[in-house]
């Protein structure tokens, strides 16, 4: 069974997500995502899946996945009921690990542990104690606070002993075959083909599903409705277009971002940003008068 593509979003001001969920929940289901995650349980015990591994977990099971690794955490629980906590998880991109290495060096030392978690590093139970109560700060903390316990929580797993891989040393997973099936697949179409029109029976036809199935499995995977999805990705590529382009008037941005209509886009804009991109270019204008007035 292919695993789902998850779409981690991460904030606009933020490096890393943390959050927390209960069972049953959304994104409880095989799937896979190209983050690091560590994934704390809290309550409910059952069985958990980490590529080719299949094991038992109980309350305080602690375990680093690496980039793309499918896993999933099926809780037995009764039909019905529902838990309201039921672990912590803390994504960051590869990206976002490897710029705070180069600009604080002292951070190679987490570089095995995150080779390890490729294969899915199992903590020990001395290692999850130690771990739990800065997980349940930092899926509450703000500002300057939250990057400080992601650093104590990353000094934690990097000096854990007894640390144990989770795969077998062959299962190597395979994000380009995952990206081949059902609705990974219309996500794959999305990225690129993003400025160009297309219709939510389009992907549905890509995805090989029902519109109204497809409808289902899109929120499933992303939390969203699919034009929230794209208006997401639209308003996040006219950002890019607003910060590299200086001369490039704003009609041309809505067109090249895949809108056709200059209210709409603005509109689309504002909900996002909390600004027009007038607003957003001017701003930015004056963070570069300011760099060169300093």
């Amino acid at each position: 069974m292919n695993p789902d593509l998850e779409v981690v979003q991460i904030r606009r001001g933020e490096s890393f997500k943390a959050w927390a969920h209960g069972y049953p929940f959304h994104t409880v289901r095989w799937h896979f995502h190209p983050e690091y995650e560590i994934h704390h349980v809290v309550a409910t015990t059952g069985h958990y899946f980490v590529g080719d591994f299949i094991g038992e977990f109980e309350p305080g099971n602690l375990v680093l996945t690496g980039p793309n690794l499918p896993h999933n955490w099926v809780s037995d629980v009764p039909a019905g009921a529902s838990v309201p906590l039921r672990g912590r998880v803390v994504q960051f991109s590869q990206e976002f690990i490897a710029d705070a290495t180069a600009a604080l060096p002292e951070l190679a030392g987490c570089e095995n542990i995150l080779e390890l978690s490729r294969r899915g590093a199992l903590f020990s139970t001395a290692t999850a104690k130690l771990a739990a109560p800065v997980l349940a700060e930092l899926v509450e903390a703000q500002g300057v606070r939250r990057i400080a316990l992601f650093m104590e929580l990353i000094d934690i797993l990097s000096r854990a002993a007894d640390v144990r891989t989770l795969t077998s040393a062959s299962y190597l997973p395979d994000p380009s075959g995952f990206m081949s099936a059902g609705v990974n697949k219309a996500l794959a179409y999305i990225n690129a083909n993003l400025t160009e029109p297309f219709s939510e029976s389009d992907l549905a036809a890509i995805a090989g599903r029902s519109p109204s199935a497809f409808s289902r499995s899109f929120r499933r995977h992303t939390g969203m409705a699919l034009v929230q999805y794209v208006n997401r990705l639209r308003i996040n590529l006219a950002c890019q277009l607003l910060m590299s382009e200086a001369d490039m008037p704003i009609t041309e941005i809505c067109y090249a971002a895949g809108y056709n209509n200059i209210s709409n886009f603005n509109r689309q804009f504002l909900t996002q940003k909390g600004m027009s991109p007038s607003r957003f270019r001017a701003l930015l204008a004056e963070n570069v008068s300011a760099e060169i007035a300093a």
